[in-house]
């Protein structure tokens, strides 16, 4: 192991309250944003004024939300018009984006939203009362425009601090512990001699402490969660770095640099980040076994296997990186044949349950015919493993692809490893049809030191329902056309899928604006002509499940088993 990084910090709630908590401040006032949570903002606010400050304290990220949640009475109101900013330097709606999901957390309360075409970073409000009263405010939204490594220019959210003191005011910009933080580990770590050969580690591990508790909100999976933000900023900050380094373009997914991994957790005490290269986790983790239809949770790896052997047939497999094997199963018939897959982007997991349960109806017909491998990125699976026994709820990106650090489906290299199981399963079945079960983030997806939105990724912001994907070649139209009209018929007849799906739907378009989904029988699709899949026609699904539990997780396998038996329905009269 070798260490790049340790380092604490002081915390920014701690320095403000050694800065003023002193005579000669006493009678000062002052207003902070900073990255802190609730309780730790309220118990400095306390400290100071028991010094005779005037002290408020607001939160830095999603501002708008925070004011909501802290100063505003919302049982009580009757309407809300919401101005927000837009600037040149970020998208036209990133200031919409941070108010989600506002709408949801205010009551029966009307809520609309303008842009006000202002860059002064403020949020205009107007608020209606049930007994009348209106009230008129101005949400400061601090933000900063810098530079990032790869040379773009982003408007991050920043800390600041305005004071008032013997008749002498100032506002300025407050670089907090957290970017500090940030730009400490991007900064060592893109200052690093890698060499030029990838991959450039096994695992380059990002250990880092917070002090910020993580704050549920009465609206579905949504958590405002900053340890999540920045295992996220700096996992794709890094990826961009790499990517640079490779004289690749930003978002390529066939980079190689090796297993990426930022534990972020919550810690009481000072923040602090530990930067190292070690070698490759190779141990599976363990569990008990799921009953198949009703799995709560993602399954351990040994169940899926036990399930995929169950079904018989012919055995194939591939390797990984780390060692682990991709397993599939090829169940012969004389039925059209279709390839089954699940798990490419191991933190996307209700596809595995999904595949499994949509094989074990398969195999009761006699003419069955399809190969299926339900986990294709073992690596990727256990580092999700690893990460959410820490944080359960957490999107955890960082177990997205291999432990090369790619996409499997992207990869090009003479060795295939994991995509080798794709190119065997093509080759044993000339199969036509290949469903390709992913899912995406239940909640808000943020990258705040780096310009807040997601870049390469602006489009998963947000949830916004179970929606299919097509990538098909030119000369298959007509197929995809009827496949599909096949398939989102049946969707349309489970009982609930539909109405949670235009309920995130029209959440979304408020807040991020058209989706540019078509609509077919009622089911969000995205279709193109792509003649770069080897497949004729790869049927992708995209289920709102990293992390879910429970039955909603119940509720996402359904989904996509669904999905997987009505496409194998259709396919049998394409031909």
């Amino acid at each position: 192991m070798s260490t790049l990084l340790e380092k604490h910090y002081q915390r920014s709630i701690d320095k403000l309250i050694a800065r003023f908590a002193t005579p000669s401040m006493r009678g000062a006032s002052i207003q902070a944003w900073l990255f802190d949570d609730h309780e730790s903002r309220k118990a400095a606010e306390s400290t100071l004024r028991t010094s005779g400050v005037d002290a408020v304290l607001r939160s830095a990220y999603k501002p708008l939300v925070h004011f909501f949640l802290e100063e505003i009475d919302t049982a009580t109101l009757a309407a809300a018009s919401i101005g927000y900013p837009v600037h040149e330097a970020s998208a036209p709606n990133r200031f919409l984006l941070e108010a989600y999901p506002l709408t949801k957390l205010v009551g029966d309360a009307n809520v609309e939203f303008y842009a006000t075409h202002s860059c002064d970073l403020t949020y205009q409000v107007r608020l209606t009362y049930q007994d009348g009263r209106e009230a008129s405010h101005r949400v400061f939204a601090p933000n900063y425009t810098h530079e990032d490594i790869d040379g773009e220019i982003l408007l991050s959210p920043t800390g600041w601090l305005s004071i008032s003191h013997q008749g002498q005011a100032s506002s300025e910009r407050m670089e907090t512990d957290l970017e500090q933080l940030f730009h400490d580990t991007i900064k060592t770590i893109s200052g690093h001699a890698w060499g030029d050969a990838e991959p450039y580690f096994e695992e380059l591990n990002i250990a880092a402490q917070l002090p910020i508790a993580d704050r549920s909100l009465a609206y579905a999976e949504e958590t405002i969660s900053l340890t999540e933000a920045l295992h996220e900023d700096i996992y794709f900050s890094l990826l961009e770095f790499f990517q640079k380094k490779s004289g690749r373009p930003l978002g390529d997914r066939g980079l190689q640099p090796g297993q990426i991994v930022p534990e972020i957790s919550y810690h009481a005490g000072a923040p602090s980040v530990l930067v190292v290269t070690k070698a490759l986790h190779t141990k599976d983790s363990s569990g008990p076994n799921q009953p198949l239809d009703s799995a709560q949770a993602p399954l351990v790896a040994a169940q899926v296997l036990r399930e995929l052997d169950s079904l018989g047939g012919e055995h194939y497999h591939a390797q990984t990186r780390s060692g682990r094997t991709v397993h599939g199963r090829y169940i012969k018939g004389s039925d059209v044949p279709m390839m089954i897959s699940g798990a490419q982007h191991a933190n996307e997991t209700s596809g595995v349950v999904g595949a499994l349960r949509a094989a074990r109806q398969l195999i009761t017909r006699d003419t069955a015919h399809f190969i299926i491998s339900p986990l294709e990125n073992p690596d990727g699976y256990e580092l999700h493993r690893r990460l959410c026994a820490v944080n359960p709820n957490h999107m955890h990106h960082a177990a997205r692809y291999t432990a090369m650090g790619d996409d499997l489906e992207y990869r090009r290299a003479q060795e295939l490893g994991e995509k080798a199981i794709r190119i065997k399963a093509q080759a044993l079945t000339d199969a036509k049809l290949h469903v390709n079960l992913h899912g995406y983030p239940s909640h808000e997806w943020t990258r705040p030191f780096s310009g807040y939105i997601p870049r390469c990724f602006g489009m998963w912001t947000l949830p916004k329902g179970f929606f299919l994907v097509v990538r098909h070649q030119p000369a298959w139209t007509q197929q995809v056309e009827k496949l599909l009209d096949h398939v989102t018929r049946h969707l349309a007849t489970i009982d609930g899928l539909k109405q949670r799906n235009d309920m995130q739907l029209e959440l979304f378009e408020r807040h991020a604006g058209a989706s540019g989904f078509r609509i077919v029988n009622g089911f969000p699709c995205l279709i193109a002509a792509d003649d770069s899949y080897s497949v004729p026609i790869t049927l992708i699904t995209e289920y709102p499940d990293e992390t879910i539990y429970g039955e909603n997780f119940v509720r996402a396998h359904t989904a996509q088993m669904e999905t997987v038996l009505a496409a194998y329905q259709a396919l049998q009269g394409l031909f």
